[in-house]
């Protein structure tokens, strides 16, 4: 987003509990204690003549076929200039926890419909790919399934001009300075460290803040 020409806008982050962040559903204006909350502090406090408003309607357990059944509702009816989306560490989890695995190509065609709506409202759209690292018994296998969902999301975010944020390199790299606990406390849900570590990229990527 070219913050020379925005004004007022409405940015809408979407996703998994990893969004949801323990936000109270009964405002609707509350971000949560995550990455979407630490974004929006800090670029309210970089920029508080942008006059920016932050969504965040992240749901935990979510898939990406969950986002579709919810999106008129907890998208499109917003307005937002701006939707964040990530999601599809469930869509994997649920293969090796349910036994209940989600396709790839179902990932995709899901993830495509929400994509063309947004797309079609004119908002700008930014992209985080799920991850993992391998700390509960057994996550060192699950990039068999996560990774081609993050091929996927890489080649959507080219197919719609969507900003990717490349978490799953971020985070393997992360790893490689702490243990992957430091960052991910079950493999999957971002400690403090971890929501900042998003947080961060995020603002890299979308408002090109490479000072942070």
């Amino acid at each position: 987003m070219d913050l020379a020409s925005c004004k007022n806008p409405r940015i809408l982050f979407q996703g998994d509990s990893i969004t949801d962040a323990g936000r109270n559903r009964e405002d609707p204006w509350n971000l949560g204690c995550g990455y979407a909350m630490m974004a929006a502090a800090w670029f309210k406090a970089l920029f508080p003549e942008v006059n920016a408003a932050f969504l965040n309607r992240g749901v935990s357990g979510d898939r990406v076929v969950d986002l579709k059944a919810r999106w008129q509702e907890d998208c499109l009816d917003l307005k937002p200039d701006l939707v964040s989306i990530m999601i599809g560490i469930n869509d994997c989890w649920r293969r090796y926890d349910h036994n209940d695995p989600t396709p790839v190509e179902e990932f995709e065609a899901n993830y495509r419909t929400i994509l063309t709506q947004t797309k079609e409202m004119g908002a700008e759209i930014v992209l985080c790919e799920p991850f993992v690292l391998p700390v509960m018994e057994g996550q060192e296998n699950w990039h068999e399934d996560l990774g081609p969902k993050i091929q996927a999301v890489r080649k959507l975010a080219r197919e719609f001009e969507a900003t990717l944020i490349p978490l799953d390199g971020v985070f393997a790299r992360a790893a490689t300075l702490q243990k992957p606990a430091y960052w991910l406390f079950d493999g999957v849900h971002p400690t403090e460290a971890g929501h900042a570590l998003i947080a961060r990229e995020w603002l890299r990527h979308v408002f090109k803040l490479e000072h942070l």
